[in-house]
């Protein structure tokens, strides 16, 4: 399809720099829909990204926070 939009990665804001992503957690049931469960740490720059589902976590009131979205 031409012209067609790519949806951006889904960024989450979360509380602490450390958080585990499985790619599914949103989804009821669905770990087996997901990828592996990974743990990621955030470092100076206030965000990570998942390797597997590139997800982005930002830290709350960090340098990469802008309010986009609450956890």
């Amino acid at each position: 399809m031409a012209g067609a939009m790519i949806k951006p990665p889904e960024t989450i804001r979360i509380p602490t720099a450390r958080v585990a992503c499985d790619g599914a957690s949103d989804i009821p049931g669905g770990a087996a829909l997901g990828h592996p469960r990974i743990w990621l740490q955030i470092d100076e720059s206030g965000a990570a990204e998942c390797g597997y589902c590139d997800r982005r976590f930002v830290l709350i009131g960090g340098p990469a926070d802008n309010g986009v979205k609450a956890a």
